[in-house]
């Protein structure tokens, strides 16, 4: 099968197509075909091995420090069923399905075996699979975060910093699935998009500081890294919930801090270690109802997986960057057009 491999850390150009062995699914696992995956934020970290000190063993040691262990990247992606072991009972071959792949990585790839338990389900009927394999990384984030960590309620204010990114788009749409009220920040070419999600109001964060906008929120979800406690804590309501999807030390002894003196939280942490295919179930059930709905930015064929890399690593996608597996990308009926 077809694959795109590195076996060395670097820019790029360390990815290649190759032809590799196609796996074989175990009595509990599923083989899938994959027609699409997506190139995350966190690819082309993992790729030239760039990540936050605190990171550095425990992702080295999972990984390989001085070279990689797992040469195939990719964590979503949607496909058929092509076989399944002798003990699954809750796929048969040729369902259509969409999910995560996690530490497992392997889904740049045109197969991937996946355990019959892991975080995937049946794909959504109204999504080709271009949209699908651009919902588990963001929309699961969005979904933890928001229901789980911050418990949000229906009536209270979000705000969504970083409201365009793969984690934001989603985050504007479930929040609002949630029944909440919400503000979007994003740059100026990204309002009328982030508008588009159901958000009830979008600041351009090139003009407007929303910490002194005078506006007070229940929840400020930071999706990009940008922002501190001491830059929001103005804007948030006495028990607000500060949310971070990027942290370090000083985030880490805040959360432990505010968990002990009650009143304004910080909250993070890995939210991929509390997904479950019922999770996934809940967002297929959302989007099916029309209520969630896939942000592309860019597709690219599978062969050209180090243009897709070049593009998010350069921090400026909209949504999500879908590798289409098997031929030429079609275009999803919500992909943005190239800038």
């Amino acid at each position: 099968m077809k694959a795109i491999v590195f076996t060395a850390y670097g820019p790029p150009e360390v990815l290649r197509l190759a032809e590799v062995d196609k796996p074989a699914p175990g009595n509990r696992e599923v083989l899938v075909r994959i027609h699409a995956t997506t190139v995350t934020a966190e690819d082309p970290k993992m790729r030239a091995f760039k990540h936050p000190p605190l990171l550095w063993l425990p992702v080295g040691m999972l990984f390989g420090f001085r070279r990689p262990r797992k040469p195939i990247l990719g964590m979503e992606f949607a496909g058929e069923v092509e076989a399944v072991g002798s003990d699954v009972t809750r796929y048969r071959k040729g369902d259509p399905v969409f999910g995560y792949t996690g530490v497992g990585l392997g889904a740049h790839a045109e197969y991937k075996c996946v355990p019959e338990r892991a975080v995937m389900a049946a794909k959504p009927s109204n999504m080709s699979y271009e949209e699908a394999a651009s919902i588990p990384n963001g929309a699961l984030t969005a979904l933890v975060y928001l229901r789980n960590m911050a418990k949000l309620k229906a009536g209270e204010d979000v705000l969504v910093h970083g409201a365009s990114g793969a984690v934001g788009t989603a985050a504007v749409q479930l929040a609002k699935a949630l029944g909440a009220r919400v503000t979007g920040v994003c740059s100026g070419r990204n309002l009328a998009l982030v508008a588009s999600l159901g958000a009830d109001e979008v600041i351009d964060y090139t003009r407007q500081d929303f910490t002194r906008s005078g506006q007070a929120y229940d929840v400020v979800f930071d999706t990009v890294g940008t922002t501190s406690m001491a830059q929001v804590e103005g804007c948030l309501r006495p028990r607000g919930r500060y949310l971070v999807t990027v942290f370090g030390l000083r985030e880490i002894v805040g959360m432990l801090w505010t968990s002990l003196v009650g009143g304004k939280r910080i909250l993070g942490g890995a939210s991929n270690f509390h997904w479950t295919s019922d999770d996934l179930a809940y967002l297929r059930d959302l989007i099916e109802a029309g209520e969630l709905t896939a942000v592309i930015d860019r597709s690219y064929p599978l062969a050209e997986a180090a243009q897709a890399h070049r593009y998010v690593e350069a921090g400026h996608k909209r949504g999500n960057v879908v590798l289409t597996v098997g031929g030429p990308p079609r275009t999803a009926a919500c992909e943005l057009p190239r800038a």
